[in-house]
């Protein structure tokens, strides 16, 4: 479809306006605490319940403060309403102090949304001295505060600083500071934005080409020199992430999946900082706040730009700060030149490591299929003298006979002389084929690879091309892929701080969005708007922020960015993301369809309705189709199988239910396969004391980062108000402690986790069906890394996903290895000599995708023993051999060539390296 005609069908579908969103903060039992000092808060039951509050949900920052409410009742739409409306607001956090706490701003301030004129809103907010200390005392405090409630057009009659009896028949406004809780946030409507974006040429856009036919199915991409090109990366990646990482510079969509913990986040920054390393800049854009942060912390692990964090974030404040102090000088051509050739460099040093392991792990491989070879030699050597004389090199005979026939005549020619001349050299007896020439030349191969693994014994100091020992080997490739990191960050660097993208234009827009930064939500939407774009994206190359918060402050400009990112697309309806897409020339797309979705309040009937009277497809459902569905649709999903959080009894159920054993655990070791991580607790009546005491005994455990989750929503507002009872403000934050439903804590994990069934027998199927319902049980039962609480009332489960859960959880581990042959060989012949030694042996040990030969030790100090070159070859055993050490395995080469063939002595020695 083309994106005006989309953006159209989207405006229809569109959400309606903010409503009464403001109009009571206290709706629903919330409190609200009236402050004398606005700066301070005195230490009383009610601001520890707070703080408290506070602390439980850090990443939500549901605590604000307001300096001046309307308060009381009136009629709204002809109903009576209850009216706790905060004037001027900006989320907080509460700090402890000697005698009570100190109010600490975390986010935006911010006119009330009843304020529906955004300009006025804007002046309002650009007024001197806002909401700065002691600001209620100031002179025209007041008449600042009457002419925002003035514009909210709700009547009031009086001013007043009492809270003790407000009025129940009409409004006042009082003239004082508070705190309360923000709960859920809404946002606006959209149909005016996005039918103004329907006017604007789209081509190009990522919205164009994820609404567009899409990669057809079989097609081959033309070559292209920048999407081919090594991948150099500050981050360690997996082969499917340097896959991700390559599409993103030139695919118009890259869509990526796969199961929790398998490293989207870090597959996101590694993506950014590769399109920023050539030149272009990256919009991230997520679902919340934390979100953010947690992307934005990420980033600032690696080297690399400084992300602009332009929504409702504490950080951004820093940031304003740094870009008003103006910037150094850009970085000048020659160091970028520098930094170039410093890259090139390690490059070539890992690729000679890689080579010179390369070339002993294929002398193994030869030397390795003697045995098979020893009862032929001498035919071989009859039917093909030459390929066993000292002179003759087999590799270049091999090369030879296989000359490829170019085009013509002339080609012919020249292969079939090729071909001749090698016959000629090998002294091929007549009448012998083919395959029996090569064989011999093969033979001749391994033969003459043992030889040399005879003379050298694998000495270190013989040199690479006469085999040698591969662990200082792997030493010292592991040094300069360490290095060749370190040298593509330092790049990125001064990439993004470079003269050319530091003009002048550039320092005066960093300027203009330091200021704009500073400024008030409304306020801010203005500045941005006016900036000249381009040279602050050049400048500034790399954003982060909320879904809403792009649509609602940053400049429309299409293809303002060169990538954006969506992260957890799957809980992004398209209505949202429209306006992102909008925004950039490619899209990266990230999600986990088996994960919780969006949720739509559009009706079937208006879906339909609406759909039919524009002539749309049904990728234009919003109900069903998330921004992840719609961007599969139109490029291929790269999956990312492997799971780095939980140990393997947390992921083991998932893994099979949900993905179909698709996951490949990273965490796998005899120890962790071992860890009973999860505990079924029966609960006779109310769950919430047995959650407080499972924290209590976590915590006595020694764990410091605990989850208490729950499906239901006044089942976590109970959870919240016994955990704040049972413990203080400062043990919550000892124990990192939150609460919350599912839904909040999507995205993110903690060591230890509850989770609160809160299900009876005698409660209705539609509960139950809430609680199983595949994507939300997915989140709920993975977001622990060590250990998982299940409290459970029921007397039995009801059949179906609920009791295989709790059956798979009550029974110890599954320790069982996957089926596998027995070990054969020179491994089987090791193994023997270890049992021997009564050294635990586990052999075929799978990690992930890829298997240790021999797992040798006892569980909690166990080591890879690495017995031959991996079947597939020496390309797949540098793979393995990078993922295990990058996972944390202590892998020993053990080949047989390094002790002539003799297991009891390799044994012995494997042994006592593995005691020290």
């Amino acid at each position: 479809m083309h994106p005006s005609d989309v953006l159209a069908v989207l405006a229809d579908l569109a959400p309606a306006g903010t409503g009464d969103r403001g109009l009571d903060v206290t709706r629903g039992g919330q409190p609200l605490v009236w402050l004398t000092d606005a700066e301070k808060v005195p230490r009383r039951a009610e601001s520890d319940r707070l703080a408290a509050l506070d602390t439980l949900h850090r990443e939500e920052r549901i605590l604000h403060r307001s300096w001046g409410f309307l308060a009381g009742q009136t009629d709204v739409d002809g109903t009576s309403r209850k009216v706790r409306a905060p004037l001027l607001s900006q989320p907080v956090r509460l700090e402890r102090a000697l005698t009570g706490y100190r109010v600490v701003p975390a986010g935006d301030v911010e006119i009330t949304p009843l304020v529906g004129d955004r300009e006025l809103a804007a002046a309002l907010e650009s007024a001197p001295g806002l909401a700065t200390a002691g600001w209620l005392a100031a002179i025209g405090s007041r008449a600042w505060l009457t002419s925002v409630a003035e514009a909210t057009g709700l009547p009031f009659d009086a001013v007043t600083e009492t809270t003790a009896r407000l009025p129940k028949d009409r409004l006042v406004l009082v003239a004082k500071a508070g705190l309360f809780v923000v709960r859920d946030v809404f946002g606006g409507g959209l149909r005016d934005s996005l039918l103004t974006w329907a006017g604007r040429d789209l081509s190009g856009t990522a919205l164009a080409a994820v609404y567009g036919p899409g990669e057809q199915p079989g097609s081959e991409p033309a070559r292209d020199p920048a999407r081919d090109a090594p991948v150099v990366s500050p981050l360690p990646l997996s082969a499917a992430q340097e896959r991700v990482v390559a599409r993103v510079r030139t695919a118009p969509v890259t869509v990526v999946s796969g199961p929790p913990g398998n490293g989207k986040s870090h597959t996101v920054v590694a993506a950014a900082l590769e399109v920023v390393a050539r030149g272009g800049s990256v919009l991230v854009a997520t679902q919340s706040p934390h979100a953010a942060e947690v992307l934005a912390g990420l980033l600032a692990r690696y080297p690399g730009p400084r992300p602009v964090l332009f929504g409702d974030t504490g950080s951004r404040d820093d940031l304003a700060t740094a870009l008003a102090s103006g910037a150094e000088e850009g970085i000048g051509s020659r160091q970028l030149r520098a930094d170039r050739q410093a890259v090139d460099h390690t490059l070539a040093l890992v690729r000679g490591e890689r080579a010179a392991c390369t070339e002993v792990l294929r002398t193994e491989q030869s030397a390795a299929g003697l045995a098979e070879f020893a009862p032929l030699l001498a035919a071989l050597a009859a039917d093909v003298p030459g390929a066993f004389d000292d002179d003759v090199d087999p590799a270049g005979m091999s090369r030879l006979l296989e000359t490829p026939a170019g085009t013509g005549w002339w080609g012919r020619r020249r292969a079939e002389s090729a071909r001749k001349r090698a016959l000629r050299i090998l002294r091929v007896s007549p009448g012998v084929p083919a395959e029996r020439v090569s064989m011999a030349l093969a033979a001749a191969r391994a033969q003459r690879a043992a030889a040399r693994l005879a003379v050298t014994g694998r000495d270190l100091a013989s040199g690479p091309d006469s085999g040698g020992d591969l662990t200082a080997r792997w030493e010292r490739l592991h040094a300069a892929e360490a290095a060749l990191r370190e040298a593509a960050g330092t790049a990125v660097r001064h990439a993004a701080r470079s003269a050319k993208r530091w003009d002048g234009d550039g320092r005066r827009a960093a300027s203009a969005l330091a200021t704009a930064l500073r400024a008030g939500r409304n306020r801010r939407r203005e500045l941005l708007a006016r900036l000249d774009a381009p040279p602050l994206v050049r400048a500034l190359p790399l954003w982060i922020g909320t879904v809403a918060d792009v649509e609602d402050l940053l400049p429309a400009a299409p293809g303002l960015f060169d990538l954006v990112v969506i992260d957890e697309a799957s809980h992004v309806d398209q209505v949202r993301a429209a306006p992102v897409l909008a925004r950039a020339k490619r899209a990266l797309i990230v999600g986990d369809p088996r994960q919780l979705r969006f949720v739509s309040f559009v009706s079937d009937a208006g879906v339909s309705e609406i759909l039919g009277r524009h002539g749309a497809d049904d990728r234009l459902d919003v109900r069903r189709v998330s921004t992840f569905d719609l961007a599969a649709s139109a490029a291929p999903v790269t999956w990312l199988n492997e799971h780095f959080r939980s140990v393997p009894h947390l992921i083991g159920f998932s893994a099979r239910r949900f993905y179909d054993g698709r996951i490949s655990i990273m965490t796998r070791t005899p120890a962790a396969d071992a860890a009973d991580a999860i505990d079924v607790v029966p609960v006779t009546g109310d769950e919430v004391p047995a959650a407080v005491a499972a924290v209590e005994k976590l915590a006595a455990a020694g764990f410091r980062s605990i989850g208490v989750l729950t499906p239901f929503r006044a089942q976590a507002d109970a959870l919240e108000k016994a955990l704040v009872a049972a413990f203080r403000v400062e043990r919550i934050e000892e124990l990192g402690l939150r609460v919350g439903t599912v839904h909040a804590f999507q995205g993110s994990e903690a060591d230890a986790v509850v989770v609160s069934l809160a299900l009876t027998d005698g409660d209705p199927a539609g509960r139950r069906r809430f609680v199983t319902d595949p994507q939300l049980f997915n989140v709920m039962i993975t977001r622990a890394r060590q250990r998982l609480v299940v409290l459970s009332a029921l007397g039995t489960a009801p059949a179906g996903l609920l009791a295989d859960f709790l059956g798979y959880a009550t029974e110890p581990p599954d320790r069982a290895l996957p089926t596998q042959a027995a070990p054969t060989g020179w491994a089987a012949r090791l193994a023997t000599e270890l049992n021997r030694l009564e050294v635990p042996v586990r052999p075929g040990y799978p990690v992930g995708s890829w298997r240790l030969d021999l797992c040798v030790g006892p569980p909690e100090s166990a080591a890879g023993v690495l017995c031959g070159v991996h079947p597939d070859g020496p390309d797949a055993h540098l793979a393995r051999q990078s993922a295990l050490h990058r996972a944390g395995w202590r892998l020993v080469d053990a080949f047989g060539s390094q002790w002539g063939g003799d297991p009891r002595r390799a044994a012995l020695e494997i042994a006592a390296l593995l005691s020290t």
